[in-house]
């Protein structure tokens, strides 16, 4: 069932596009609720294509029709954005910034008292309708504001709401996690090569892989170790394959890694919380 909001986008690029094409594909939005605003023609262009909704060079335009205004823009420019929204913004919008590491208290200082603001953490699997959200609520977003978002996230997968605090452990593990997770596959992939497999077929079976034991979990709602034991028979190629993962580190370089890029993403929000008013 669709909702009567309409949706505003400032900064058309890839992530804008995956948002608004899956609100529009799920039918949680018509094309003609959603509107966008970007400088550069190419990206307006291109929503315009894919969403088949209008794109504007007037973020006033979108403040304008718009009740959601999602602000899908790079962190450095954060600042450009709030400066073409604010003189248009009203509590009755709801922001909601895809802007990675930026906190909720630079939009909540720098538009009106009682702004609602949403901060999210998407991911780039966004673009192929099966995303790994995390969404955090400002001082003043409802409930309702958050079951909202919720539900727009949800167009282009999963959205699981968190306190602001936990958004960089999510930074560490699903937004950065995509990354992880092609390098696994081009790893199998070699080993498929390595194997006497042609590449093509290696990476095919490979991804194949990933999505299906990736499925497995969330359909079944097991625990990873259980399916990971129904697949080591005793004695079988399996488990010989397992230890030598254990024995290169596997887990604890993946541990280590989604910590590294979480503790990245609290530097840099500290550094962000440390700016100015713009």
């Amino acid at each position: 069932m669709g909702i009567s909001a309409r949706i505003g986008f400032i900064g058309t690029g890839k992530m804008a596009v995956a948002l608004a094409k899956g609100m529009v594909d799920k039918q949680t939005v018509a094309s003609d609720q959603v509107i966008g605003t970007d400088p550069f023609g190419e990206a307006r262009e291109a929503f315009q294509s894919a969403v088949g909704a209008w794109a504007t060079t007037k973020p006033m335009e979108v403040l304008q029709r718009a009740d959601v205004i999602f602000v899908a823009v790079k962190p450095d420019k954060v600042e450009e954005a709030l400066v073409g929204i604010n003189p248009h913004f009203t509590t009755s919008h709801l922001l909601v910034s895809i802007a990675a590491g930026v906190p909720l208290a630079i939009f909540e200082e720098n538009l009106l008292t009682g702004a609602r603001v949403i901060r999210v953490m998407p991911n780039t699997p966004a673009m192929v309708g099966v995303g790994a959200s995390g969404f955090a609520l400002g001082t003043h977003a409802s409930e309702a504001d958050g079951q909202l978002a919720e539900q727009l996230l949800s167009a282009v997968g999963v959205a699981v709401r968190v306190s602001e605090s936990l958004l960089d452990a999510v930074t560490g593990l699903s937004g950065s996690g995509p990354a992880f997770v092609f390098q696994i596959i081009e790893a199998l992939s070699d080993g498929g090569v390595a194997a006497g497999l042609p590449r093509d077929t290696a990476t095919r079976l490979a991804a194949q892989t990933v999505l299906g034991g990736a499925k497995m979990v969330l359909e079944t709602g097991m625990h990873p170790g259980p399916l990971k034991d129904m697949v080591t028979s005793p004695g079988g190629t399996t488990i010989d394959g397992v230890h030598e993962l254990e024995k290169g580190g596997l887990r604890a370089a993946l541990m280590n890694a989604v910590r590294a890029a979480a503790a990245k993403s609290r530097r840099l929000g500290r550094r962000g919380q440390k700016k100015k008013r713009f």
